[in-house]
Order: C-alpha cells, then structure tokens, then sequence
C-alpha cells in the first residue's frame, strides 16, 4: 500500500453475487459485426454473447495491488495467461495478467526506472504498451512493434524523464490485429505516476483516493469473447473487475477518484447524480485551472482524475448514461457502475483548489509543419483507413523532427465518432469543429465528432524513433486505422 493513500476496509460479501439480465444493451449500428476478427488464445465460437449481468452492491470497492517503486525502480514481473477466474459471481476464463482480471497497479514517480520480466504464455504473439506516458518508442521499452512469441520471455526497461507529468496512465497489449482480443479479454492494468499532491493544498494531501478502472466484459458461456467483438452486444462493465461494487464516503469528504476507461471499445458518459466531478488531470496531464463536470465522457483509453465531495448520507449510483457516437456507430444504454454510501461522521467539506499546475501552451510556439488526418471506413464499416490507406508496419507514414512543434487536422469523414490517440507525446486540442478550445492542459486520446474535424498542436520531445497513431477504438484499429509516425533526430 502506498504509504499516502488511506483505504478503507474491505466487506466480504456475505453471498454470491445476485445476478440479473441488464436493464438494456447497446443497440447495434446499420452494420453487422461493427468488428474485426481477431486472432485469440480462445477458441472461436458463432454462439451469440450472454446477456450483461447485473447485481446489488454487497461488496465494498477493491482498489488492485500495487507494485510501487523503490529508490527510483519498479521491478516486478507480468505472466500473460489465459486462466479461469472469479468474475461477476461465476468462474470464466479470461485473459490475465499473473493470473488476474484486475492485475496490480504499477506505481512510480517521474525520473523513475521501470522493470518488468514479460513471460508470454498464451498461444499467440503479444506485447506490451504504456499508454500516454512520454517514453521512448524504440528498443526494449515502448515498442510497439516488438512481437513476444509463445512461450518467449522478453525483459523491458523504461526510464522515465523527471518531466514525467503525475496522474493516471495505463498498460495494455498491442499487437497489431490482435489489440481489440486480447485487451477485451482482460489484459489491462492501471499505472500511476505520483505527484498530483503536489498541486492540492496542504488540506487535501493525503485524503482516500480510489482506483476506478472501467473494465467490461461480454460473456459466451463460461468465457469472455474476444473474437468477431461487436461494440453494440450486451456488455457487463465493472469497476476493478467488480460488478456494481460498494464506495463509501462520508458526507462532505473529498476522495480522489481515478476514472479510467481501461476497455476496448465502448464509451462511458459517467455521472454521480447530485453530485460534481472536480476535473484536477486529464490523460496524465494537471489541469491549470480545476473545473466542474456532471458528466465525463469517456472513451476507451482515456482517463480522468477528479476530486469528489461526499453528499448527503444516504446511496447514490455512479452511473454511465446513454451515449450514442452516430448513425454509422453505436447508441450505449444507461448502467449502474457502482453504489456510493455516503455514511459516518459528516465533515465540512474543503474548499477545493481553483488554480492548480502549470500548463503549456502551443499556440505559442513556432508551427515547423502542417499536416492533414482523415480517418475514414468502408460502407459496412468492416475496414478502416487513414489518409485512404491501411496500417502498414514496414511503411512510414508521416515524418515530423525532434524537438519541433507541429500542428495537425484530424478530419473524421465517417458517420461516427472515432477516437485519435498518438503513442509517446500528448497533444493540445486548439479547436474542435472550428470552435477554439479552452487550453487547461494536454491530452494523448481525444474523440473526432462524425464529419467532423479537430486541430491539436504537438511538441516532439526527448524520444526519436519509430511510433504510432490510431483510433483507440481497438476494433477500428485492428481493421486498419493506424498509421506510423517516424520522429527523426
């Protein structure tokens, strides 16, 4: 446990878990699969998901594990596996990290080694991918383009520079066609980088914060489908690998709460009814300014790190709402995510902070080049493109020249919303639909609205080497949306 963070206990569940079909699923869009096929350590099955499951809150929230640095080095290791598991009250098999849905936290500080011994024991290739966090692509560190064979154990080695900005970041695979499978199998995990306290008044250093990991699931049988995934089918979400677990608080504490959408595919558009979320960092990023949000959408890969004042004593649902990403993609019901008892001695809540870090701002800067993105898909939305092109790993893409700023168009030409994520360093969002955007910090995932277009700025900092861009949306990826970015020296 880290040795600034108060958990509160753990209540046992007194029995198993209630199950119940969910009060709705995602309705399908005009296409069939809205998927890609991917390959998997599971066997293929034509059988349709199970309906999501649902249950009443009878379990306190879990925060995972942690692996925390020491002396400037995390070390551990990470044993990729297909194993059964306990999950939502029945036993299924999934695709684990050292045989875990809800593998351990990795913690660690800027400036910062990393370690991780990588033993794959799937049938297939993988790999392993930091995302958001600005490290070098190349090498034994975050290389994408790396392929751990079966039964091969690979070592990676991370050194994070002291500019490492604090906040929540994640780990996932990334092999190419196999990303959507095996991370909706189960293969994700939370990284987090200490130092948010230091923007937070005295008040507020060491107050309860909570891990809040959007993992979900869709069932065939006793396993979880990862292959022919469609975005639209019933969908079990949970919170650290939990189903509708229990969050307490006390009326007028201040928790904070990494929401983090660790999936594949679908969308989260969160609420605490009655309630506020206190934005403090985006994607790894501090805020300058703390800003008020009821709802937070959140597509997969994206985080948020809030500040939460308990209400009044009583239960309130942390909910996702109905979100729909256009007529070409997917309309997503309302879920409950987890029950939050506000209960015990209330305390006048703290005045939150108001400014918080400083922020770069690229608008500032010199533009060394210009550039245009079009994500683009086919009629039944089964392959998809950028620039009219399919992902290539021997073909570069798009050059840009370290330690430049550059300033790029993401045009989404499609129906839907997609997902523009780049690998190694974040981006400022200057416009959205030609509307300019408030600069409260950078971001590494941001959504194309459909036939619509966005602008960001760049900086290319520290790492040169060989990296990507893409839709975060791992199906869309995986058929094809990806294309590489060459930083030259």
């Amino acid at each position: 446990m880290h040795p600034h963070v108060h958990r509160p206990s753990i209540v046992m569940a007194a029995a198993l878990v209630a199950l119940a079909l969910a009060s709705g699923c995602a309705t399908e869009s005009r296409r069939g699969p809205h998927a890609h096929s991917a390959p998997s350590s599971t066997p293929p099955s034509s059988v349709s998901p199970s309906p999501a499951l649902t249950a009443q809150a009878t379990s306190d929230l879990r925060d995972p594990a942690e692996v925390v640095s020491r002396n400037g080095l995390l070390r551990t290791t990470l044993v990729v596996e297909r194993k059964k598991v306990p999950l939502a009250g029945r036993d299924v098999w999934a695709l684990t990290y050292n045989g875990l849905y809800m593998p351990p936290t990795l913690r660690l500080r800027p400036g910062d080694r990393m370690e991780i011994t990588f033993k794959n024991e799937l049938d297939n290739q993988t790999n392993l991918h930091v995302h958001g966090m600005h490290v070098s692509p190349s090498g034994n560190s975050d290389n994408v383009f790396l392929a751990i064979e079966p039964g091969k154990t690979f070592e990676y080695s991370y050194t994070f520079p002291n500019s490492l900005e604090p906040g929540t970041y994640w780990y996932h695979p990334h092999p190419h066609t196999a990303s959507a499978a095996q991370t909706a199998g189960g293969m994700s995990g939370i990284i987090v980088v200490d130092g948010l306290d230091t923007y937070l008044p005295a008040s507020l250093r060491g107050i309860t914060e909570h891990v809040i990991a959007l993992k979900d699931f869709q069932l065939v049988g006793d396993r979880i489908k990862t292959q022919d995934l469609k975005m639209g089918a019933p969908t079990t979400r949970t919170v650290n690998g939990q189903l509708n677990p229990r969050i307490r608080i006390r009326p007028g504490e201040t928790q904070l709460w990494r929401l983090a959408n660790i999936g594949a595919n679908i969308f989260y558009k969160v609420a605490l009814p009655g309630s506020t979320f206190h934005v403090v960092a985006r994607d790894g990023y501090p805020v300058n300014e703390v800003y008020a949000a009821d709802t937070l959408v959140i597509p997969a890969g994206a985080r948020y790190d809030v500040l939460v004042q308990g209400p009044e004593a009583g239960v309130t649902e942390l909910q996702t709402l109905p979100y729909d990403t256009g007529k070409a993609g997917n309309q997503f019901p309302r879920a409950t995510l987890a029950t939050v008892l506000s209960a015990g001695e209330p305390t006048r809540p703290a005045a939150l902070p108001t400014s918080f870090a400083p922020v770069d701002d690229l608008a500032k800067e010199p533009v060394a080049g210009r550039k245009t993105i079009v994500f683009t898909e086919n009629a039944d939305g089964t392959l998809f493109y950028i620039n009219g092109r399919q992902f290539d790993h021997s073909r570069v893409d798009f050059r840009v020249k370290l330690n430049t700023t550059e300033e790029w168009t993401i045009k989404n030409d499609s129906d839907e919303v997609h997902s523009f994520h780049v690998h190694s360093n974040d981006f400022q969002v200057t416009s959205v639909n030609g509307k300019p955007q408030i600069n409260r910090g950078f971001q590494d995932t941001v959504d194309v609205p459909p036939r619509g277009n966005i602008v960001i700025r760049s900086r290319f900092l520290d790492y040169p080497g060989k990296t990507v861009l893409h839709c975060h949306i791992l199906n869309h990826e995986d058929a094809g949306m990806m294309a590489v970015l060459q930083i030259d020296e």
